[in-house]
């Protein structure tokens, strides 16, 4: 039967039968609810490897009594603790935080007044490691003996608790997706089943005079993988300007505000993930769309007397 049918001869009346507007706009729809699921799942990932990276490799130093002798006579116990740290291997810097920084750090919590607190307040050196994952056993020691009570804070905790909240992020999104693909297959799958209640009379003639039922499953299929990949295209692409403004938003927490002055600058405001994800998003519609087309009219058949 496929041979004798002229060339875009429509015999099921699928143009009528599936709609050219609204499968198409459910479909986009549902395409740019994915994408900013798919920009939460890459941006979260992204933000926690920058995040994580930069407190890995970050560390402070407090020495209280700053201005007092070292423990051995060289200099005070700052002034040892700067010179040990400069010296060390795998430290890429290490500086003094000044006063006025640490009153506006406590500033929040301890008020206005922070410069005229009866308690001394320890020096406080920020840190910055070549290296990442080397040990502060040693260092804590080294710094001990010439400083006793120096303590070394790493921030784990704060990478502990990014890890969570990037995975509790990470599975939000996913959530989120698979709620958006479920949607899209009850969408496409009622659609079928009305344009299958519409031309029920031509299906059962063409049924009748030999189509088998993968014939008639492939021309829906067919006519609903266009449309669906269709509103995927449209959806990917009216979810692109909403995207880069989200990027550009997140940008600072990024530790690198958006340059949208130098060339290129859209390309460059999603993460490259994200670049490689989008466009499968029309890919993953179309397959959406054979595949439900596929199951709803094979299922519809088989309950033809």
């Amino acid at each position: 039967m496929p041979l004798l049918r002229p060339v875009g001869f429509d015999e099921l009346g699928l143009r009528r039968a599936l709609a050219d507007r609204m499968l198409p706009f459910l479909v986009a729809a549902m395409a740019f609810l994915a994408a900013l699921g798919l920009a939460g799942w890459v941006g979260a990932a992204s933000l926690a490897d920058q995040w994580q990276r930069g407190a890995g490799a970050a560390l402070t130093v407090q020495v209280p009594r700053p201005g007092e002798p070292a423990a051995d006579t060289n200099g005070t116990r700052l002034q040892r603790v700067l010179a040990l740290l400069d010296g060390t291997p795998g430290i890429a810097s290490a500086r003094p935080v000044s006063d006025q920084e640490l009153q506006d750090l406590l500033r929040p919590w301890l008020g206005a007044g922070t410069g005229r607190l009866a308690i001394p307040l320890p020096a406080v050196i920020a840190v910055h490691l070549a290296d990442a994952s080397a040990s502060l056993d040693a260092l804590t020691k080294r710094l001990e003996a010439v400083s006793p009570g120096t303590l070394v804070e790493n921030h784990n905790v704060w990478m502990r608790r990014l890890a969570v909240l990037a995975r509790s992020l990470q599975a939000c999104a996913g959530l989120a997706l698979l709620l958006v693909a479920a949607v899209a297959v009850a969408v496409i799958a009622v659609a079928t089943r009305a344009g299958l209640s519409a031309r029920r009379e031509a299906i059962e003639i063409v049924h009748g005079l030999g189509a088998t039922d993968g014939y008639i499953a492939a021309r829906f299929a067919g006519r609903a993988t266009k449309l669906a990949a269709a509103g995927g295209v449209a959806g990917a692409i009216l979810a692109m300007p909403v995207l880069v403004t989200l990027a550009s938003l997140a940008a600072p927490f990024g530790g690198a505000p958006m340059n949208t002055d130098s060339p290129g600058w859209v390309v460059s405001a999603l993460p490259p993930g994200l670049w490689l994800v989008l466009p499968g998003l029309p890919l993953v519609a179309a397959a959406i769309g054979w595949l439900t087309a596929q199951a709803t009219v094979r299922r519809w058949l088989r309950r033809l007397p």
